[in-house]
């Protein structure tokens, strides 16, 4: 069989690997994305549905550093480590530490814009090829700021905003209970930002993201992925943990921090960890928000979708194995309850997820550096939804030998 003929090979229906999967059928390829449960319903089922342009500042920092010590001492501070889990994670801290040098962090800000800066315009023509424009909000999001030191303290972001040209307005006082009437009158500072979206539903884009490639005659396997079929050093397709075999020219790694395992097999190691994040879904909410709400110092976002409200946020490094820690959840509540004074928690549901976190904020979106046909797309942290438009037209170029219009260096696997 031809390489044109042989289908193309998408492990991880999240986000991402479903914007991959339907940008590659779209451009006439033959696709197979595996997933072994129903796709979206990892990390992507409950993201805050945010298009956060500007999420992409380096986190490591000596800024960042100083509040290190106050988090782990805190239970209910906005980032929490599991003592007996972190010992395990000395090697991924020291990384994220020298991340945190100015030049590195210029490097890792440029990075991210190149993504960024395109990433609502990817976004939009994604949806309307999907028929779903109709799922990109109106409205954006307001962040918030709950004293002056702690405006102060969110000017680096703006600043980096405005060094990439992107677009911001500041409110003070009344003007921001004039955009968003709900909102406590004891935020005096907040900052508009008109081009973060937020979508109506991020699992039922997944959704039609999937049924959009096999319309285009892509295939949809329930399966989980246990190595990666090599000949002669060239990939010929996956093995299944259920020993099925499935051929392909090409495959692409998109299993979020699942993709460590896989990538630790072929000597390509990829310090991917889990921050696990929390959501509370509130259907019966008692109030009509029309903005997204991110409050930085407190780490945590209130958007309207999935048909009512989600309340989340929080970063908990835990690994994959321990028990969520529900009490995360219920303090980000607190918190939304703060913030919108008339906000009811009826009818809501609890969640926790994996996000794929890589030291430097940086996602591998990268040809293999040693196995001709194999590709990764993961590490997008906070991101996934933001960038997956994006990663997929690089991915889809990369694949079919086409020239990304974004410089890979920054991106590439082999880099740590």
């Amino acid at each position: 069989m031809t390489e044109m003929s042989d289908p193309i090979i998408i492990a991880g229906a999240g986000i991402v690997g479903a914007a991959i999967a339907f940008e590659l059928s779209r451009r006439g390829r033959k696709v197979v994305l595996i997933d072994r449960q129903e796709p979206g319903r990892g990390a992507s089922f409950g993201n805050m549905a945010s298009i956060a342009i500007n999420g992409f500042d380096a986190v490591s920092r000596p800024s960042t550093w100083k509040k290190i010590p106050f988090w782990l001492a805190n239970p209910v501070a906005p980032v929490a480590a599991d003592p007996l889990y972190a010992w395990r994670m000395v090697p991924w801290f020291l990384r994220f530490l020298r991340a945190g040098t100015s030049s590195r962090i210029r490097e890792i800000e440029d990075a991210g814009a190149s993504l960024a800066t395109r990433s609502l315009e990817d976004l939009r023509l994604m949806l309307s090829l999907l028929g779903a424009d109709h799922m990109l909000s109106e409205t954006s999001c307001l962040c918030v700021f709950g004293s002056e030191s702690e405006y102060r303290a969110g000017q680096g972001n703006l600043e980096m905003m405005g060094r990439y040209g992107l677009k911001y307005e500041i409110l003070r006082g009344a003007e921001i209970q004039d955009r968003e009437p709900l909102l406590t009158r004891e935020i005096q500072h907040a900052a508009l930002l008109p081009d973060n979206h937020f979508v109506s539903n991020p699992f039922e884009l997944v959704g039609r993201l999937v049924a959009a490639m096999q319309s285009h005659g892509g295939t949809l396997v329930r399966g989980e992925v246990a190595d990666v079929e090599r000949d002669n050093g060239l990939v010929t397709g996956v093995r299944l943990t259920d020993g099925r075999t499935i051929a392909g020219s090409k495959v692409a790694l998109t299993l979020g921090v699942h993709t460590r395992e896989l990538a630790g097999r072929l000597a390509e190691p990829i310090p991917l960890e889990t921050e696990r994040g929390y959501h509370t879904q509130i259907m019966a909410p008692g109030i009509d928000l029309k903005w997204s709400i991110i409050w930085p110092e407190r780490a945590f976002m209130i958007t309207p979708t999935a048909g009512g409200i989600r309340v989340g946020g929080s970063v908990e490094m835990a690994g994959l194995e321990r028990a969520p820690n529900w009490r995360r959840a219920r303090i980000l509540v607190d918190h939304a309850k703060f913030a919108l004074p008339g906000l009811k928690v009826e009818n809501a549901e609890e969640w926790m997820g994996h996000r794929p976190a890589l030291p430097d904020t940086i996602p591998v979106i990268s040809a293999s550096a040693r196995h001709p046909g194999l590709y990764y797309a993961t590490g997008h942290g906070h991101l996934g939804l933001t960038y997956s438009a994006t990663t997929a037209n690089i991915m889809a170029d990369m694949m079919t030998g086409e020239a990304p219009a974004v410089d890979m260096r920054p991106f590439r696997v082999n880099r740590f």
